[in-house]
């Protein structure tokens, strides 16, 4: 009722709104309105604007996707306590609600290899992996532009869910996604001087059946860096999911909440801020909403504490 004579009492005045007001039942004077607005904010009030700001800048620094779970996640980690349902709340009074994916794909990116032979499945829709290095998968996917579709191609780690080659081009053929596993190699062996990260013997690398993922150039690069090739056996999105899930986070995350797009050089730029924001600080449920980076850190101290002269 305060907020209601707020809004009209320029326009009728206090008086009369609690005079229609009481007869309809209502029953408030104009004293008890020049009371509540003189009365200072409950604690509930200033508790809530104090988290209200901490909210918004979770939000903002997060590209604006963060739902009430996460928002709540990562105040948790910078150490404000705060329940979860008032999370909910309040973001429901700034009006800021987590992204939602959802959009089907309308553009074709993989090309089927059907006349060569084809590597075996070695995953089988099983995307786990007890250390880094394991698993990774491959997948490419579009974006469209003022000057075109331009296409990105993704190296993710299985067991981190750590981005490790990325690579934007106007093309689909062999070189874009060669260039990311090139990065994905390049990161793990410059990661090696730290004693981490740098052994690839035994990993297997895991693609849909798209001819740049069974070109000759790429599989022999695999197989010079000690990785054991994996196609999915049925060719739908489920037997490359989890890059499918990785590349919806982008899509969703940035590229339909940023557009239009204007070239291949502006996606390019927000795919490399997006991969740093995705690596150092999203929080992910798979790993215990923690960012990938950490999770790995995570993994190499326990590692180094059980074995320390491994």
């Amino acid at each position: 009722m305060i907020d209601y004579i707020d809004r009209y009492r320029t326009e009728f005045g206090v008086e009369p709104i609690c005079r229609v007001l009481s007869s309809a039942g209502a029953r408030i004077a104009p004293s008890t309105y020049y009371a509540a607005k003189h009365r200072p904010p409950s604690a509930r009030a200033v508790r809530d604007a104090q988290l209200k700001v901490h909210i918004q800048r979770v939000y903002r620094d997060n590209f604006e996707v963060y739902g009430a779970d996460k928002v709540w996640r990562q105040l948790g980690r910078e150490g404000i306590a705060v329940a979860r349902c008032t999370v909910e709340r309040l973001m429901r009074e700034l009006g800021l609600r987590g992204v939602v994916r959802g959009r089907p794909k309308t553009r074709r990116t993989t090309v089927p290899q059907l006349a060569a032979e084809r590597p075996a499945d070695l995953v089988g829709r099983q995307f786990t992996a007890t250390a880094p290095n394991r698993l990774w998968v491959a997948d490419l996917t579009y974006v469209g532009t003022w000057t075109g579709f331009c296409y990105a191609a993704f190296v993710i780690d299985v067991y981190s869910r750590r981005i490790l080659g990325w690579r934007c081009a106007n093309h689909l053929r062999t070189d874009l996604a060669l260039d990311a596993l090139e990065m994905a190699i390049w990161t793990r062996q410059r990661e090696q001087d730290g004693d981490q990260g740098g052994d690839l013997g035994g990993l297997v690398h895991h693609s849909d059946r798209g001819v740049q993922y069974l070109s000759i150039r790429y599989t022999e690069r695999l197989a010079e860096a000690g990785a054991v090739t994996s196609v999915g056996s049925r060719g739908d999105s489920y037997d490359n999911a989890l890059a499918e899930t990785t590349i919806g986070l982008f899509k969703t995350e940035i590229i339909a909440r940023r557009g239009p797009w204007r070239s291949m050089a502006q996606v390019e730029s927000a795919l490399a801020e997006w991969v740093d924001w995705y690596n150092h600080r999203r929080l992910h449920g798979t790993c215990g909403d923690i960012p990938p980076m950490e999770y790995e850190q995570h993994y190499y101290q326990r590692r180094a504490q059980e074995d320390p002269a491994a």
